[in-house]
């Protein structure tokens, strides 16, 4: 009775967001004298948490306070020129439809015919009265100003708020704030657990772990990453001429968020806790009907709102991108990853500061791949609409310097614009007469970045499908603008008619696919990385998982996820089940390491596979990690390496293996060697390693970064061996998944200088009567080049003249 009785005292101070776990409400913890503030007893540490990492990201208190200042002022401005334009510009007299009669004495009677400024604008008081007439106009700004007071009111709160995260960084974390730039997230979280292991902090919890962290700032988060992985929200949809289309817009995703997190009538009873009724099978009819009607309400509300949504989106693309558009009209054809791009290939457990600077390194060559695909008989097209057009331009460009009262002439700056839009246009889809056509070469450099794709596209680069299924992830600029003024129409209408199909399938999957974890509440069992209950067999994961394929993730999002964090937190100690996979993983890198590459062989041709990537940086782990991925089609083109050497053949998987096994080997705390290279000790932690080989250290890499600050390469070096680790797990996925014949591996592969006595610099075809040579499964199922001239040419650097069937 007494339990029950705390447990309704627990439910009624709800509002309050207390953040203790069930069984804890009454756990008393001591607070040491050192610690009276605020932040001693945290009663929503989700909210807290996200409050320091956003405090952190957007650059500390005085930044995030004048970004918020300068929204309210925005809005404001956007409402009243819109309405200054609407109702205090005679629009007849500034186009020259009506006659002005200037009466000032003195004046030239050419200059009685020109119209100013003033004389368009209407006085205030007939200003003032056509608003009053306009009730339409009335209404709107009443529905403005509330919003705008709700948006005050709103500043005010966050500048109390994050005011006291300024406090708790200066006085219980120790970091100035003009420091603040200057410091990583991953100290300020090592702060955190530091502060929570001697000052008890949290009181429900004594010790917090980065993946608690990580948890509470992204528990909503990974619940749309899951339910996305698994198609569950309605975002592709099939549309009449356009076929499959993916729709997911940002007012979109706040409705799904609205209705299922944190709205009325969501699933959550507060910020940390599903409600108990959703987390029991008997009851999901019932429940999914109570669902379909909260989303039926929350659809007919977009409804009404449509029209003033619709206007807002309307006024706040004209005022960002016209100016934009103008400048530079190509801007509208540059790409950028989509909002569903975003989640798609977002792991588990992942910040928007990695997810971004993971995409952002992945931008280029998904770039390169996007812009390989090209239409001939456009380009022909847009070859000779740009012939025309720039004739016509530069006629008028001429006739203007000649005498400058051509300018006067009516409409002539308009065709000029629009003559000089019509070229930037047209000039975007005529291809680089020097690119040569390397699909499958471009989607292994795209996923070494990325990290996922589906299993599809492997040998199908060259397929529009595949391109039609990346521009999903990587729209072209104008295609989100168009979207999001779309979105108040589309979004009622998905919200009705597709996501109330949905409703029993969201019940059982929040059934299924939550768990509690003590301290921290009711999460995504996803976002655990549990490899028993999440793993796939086809990724690694063979006789490690008990997941049925409902309980499976796609495109192995549990494997690759616990890499990335493993990779990204290296103090984190992962379970059983999740230590029993990485262990696996290191004997396998291991047992292939021996049989692939050397790191001195794959480093001596960095130079050259960075020209085969057309990669500009190649410094680095960029160089190494384009070496990986140009050295199976080295092996396989026959290709002499630089000392005029053969080079072994491999595939991607080997190459992998042995720079994830050299570079984790480099990085073990040696004093001879660090000092010998000048790595700053600070840098070699031996928590980052995941592997133990022989001590190769990569020397060119060491000797161009010395000068680097630690924390950047340890970050650059974690990056590439994350892409490492993407490209192996890939190539043996394909390899269990579809079974090929597999080539017979070198079992004592002969040094380069080895290969180079025992050759004598022969040439391909006296080398091929002595070594056997096998037949290497190629990466991206490279053909080989059996012209002696292109090896050359590929060799010096130089590409060859490609006609526009012309490929790798």
């Amino acid at each position: 009775m007494a339990n029950f009785e705390t447990y309704q005292e627990y439910q009624r101070i709800e509002d309050l967001e207390e953040d203790s776990p069930p069984g804890e409400e009454d756990l008393l913890v001591h607070v040491p004298e050192g610690l009276k503030d605020s932040w001693h007893h945290i009663k929503n540490l989700d909210h807290f948490f996200t409050r320091i990492y956003h405090f952190h990201q957007k650059n500390g208190f005085a930044c995030m306070m004048l970004t918020e200042f300068f929204e309210l002022v925005q809005f404001l401005f956007v409402v009243t020129f819109t309405t200054f334009l609407v109702n205090c510009v005679e629009y007849d007299v500034l186009f020259a439809n009506r006659a002005v009669n200037h009466t000032v004495p003195g004046q030239h009677p050419f200059d009685r015919n020109k119209v100013t400024l003033p004389d368009a604008i209407l006085p205030n008081q007939q200003c003032t009265q056509s608003i009053q007439e306009n009730s339409w106009i009335i209404f709107l700004l009443i529905m403005a100003a509330i919003f705008w007071l709700y948006r005050l009111v709103k500043v005010f709160c966050n500048v109390l708020s994050y005011w006291e995260i300024r406090q708790f960084y200066v006085k219980a974390l120790k970091i100035r704030m003009d420091e603040l730039c200057n410091v990583t997230w991953q100290e300020v979280q090592d702060r955190l657990i530091s502060l929570q292991r001697e000052q008890q902090m949290c009181i429900h919890k004594k010790e917090l772990t980065e993946l608690d962290i990580y948890h509470r700032i992204l528990r909503f988060k990974n619940y749309m990453v899951a339910m996305i992985n698994k198609s569950l929200l309605p975002v592709q949809l099939q549309l009449p001429l356009l076929g499959s289309v993916v729709f997911l817009t940002q007012g979109l995703k706040y409705n799904f968020e609205l209705i299922l997190f944190w709205g009325p009538g969501s699933l959550f009873q507060n910020k940390w806790n599903l409600h108990p009724k959703y987390k029991r099978s008997g009851n999901r009819l019932e429940l999914a009907q109570k669902l379909s009607r909260v989303i039926l309400l929350m659809g007919l509300a977009n409804l009404l709102l449509c029209p003033f949504i619709l206007v807002w989106q309307v006024l706040y693309a004209f005022f960002s991108y016209t100016e934009i558009i103008r400048r530079e009209p190509g801007s509208l054809g540059a790409r950028r990853w989509s909002l569903y791009g975003r989640l798609y290939l977002r792991h588990f457990n992942e910040l928007n500061h990695e997810l971004h600077g993971r995409l952002g390194r992945g931008y280029k060559p998904t770039s390169k791949y996007m812009n390989s695909f090209t239409s001939p008989l456009l380009t022909v097209l847009a070859k000779n609409i740009a012939f025309f057009s720039g004739s016509v331009l530069a006629v008028l460009i001429a006739l203007t310097v000649y005498d400058e009262d051509v300018l006067t002439v009516q409409h002539i700056l308009t065709a000029i614009t629009v003559l000089g839009v019509i070229i930037t246009i047209t000039r975007s889809f005529i291809p680089d007469e020097h690119m040569v056509w390397c699909p499958e070469q471009l989607l292994q450099c795209m996923l070494a970045h990325i990290h996922y794709m589906p299993d599809h596209w492997r040998g199908n680069a060259n397929k529009s499908e595949t391109r039609d299924e990346v521009a999903q992830l990587f729209q072209y600029k104008a295609v989100f603008i168009l979207e999001e003024l779309l979105s108040p129409i589309v979004t009622p209408f998905i919200l009705i008619f597709l996501l109330r199909n949905k409703s029993l399938e969201i019940i059982d999957f929040f059934r299924n696919f939550t768990v509690e974890v003590v301290g921290v509440g009711d999460i995504c069992s996803f976002a655990q990385m549990d490899i028993r209950r999440h793993g796939n067999p086809t990724w690694m994961s063979e006789g490690q998982t008990e997941a049925s394929i409902y309980q499976q993730a796609e495109i192995g999002k549990t494997e690759l996820s616990l890499m990335h964090f493993t990779i990204k937190n290296p103090r984190w100690q992962p379970p059983q089940e999740s230590s029993v996979f990485i262990s696996h993983l290191k004997e396998k890198v291991q047992h292939d390491a021996l049989g692939g590459p050397s790191t001195q062989l794959l480093l001596s041709e960095a130079p050259l596979c960075t020209s085969l990537q057309s990669n500009e940086s190649a410094t680095g782990p960029d160089s190494l990690l384009a070496s990986v991925l140009a050295h199976p089609i080295l092996t396989a083109s026959g290709l002499q390496g630089r000392d005029h050497c053969f080079i072994p053949p491999s595939t991607a998987a080997s190459a992998a293996a042995s720079v994830l096994a050299s570079l984790s080997a480099s990085q073990l705390p040696h004093r001879s060697r660090g000092r010998s290279h000048g790595l700053p000790p600070s840098s070699i932690h031996p928590e980052s390693t995941m592997y133990r080989s022989d001590r190769t250290m990569i020397d060119s890499l060491t000797n161009s970064d010395a000068r680097m600050r630690s924390n950047t390469l340890k970050s650059e070096f974690a990056s590439a061996e994350m892409s490492l680790h993407a490209i192996y797990l890939h190539e043996l996925h394909q390899q269990s998944s579809q079974p090929q014949r597999t080539m017979r591996h070198w079992q004592n592969p002969v040094p380069m200088t080895d290969v180079h006595i025992a050759t004598g610099f022969q040439p391909r075809s006296s080398l091929g009567s002595s070594l056997s040579m096998p037949t290497p499964v190629h990466l991206g199922r490279w053909q080989e080049e059996d012209e002696e001239e292109d090896n050359q040419e590929i060799i010096s650097g130089s590409t060859p003249k490609q006609g526009p069937g012309s490929s790798c």
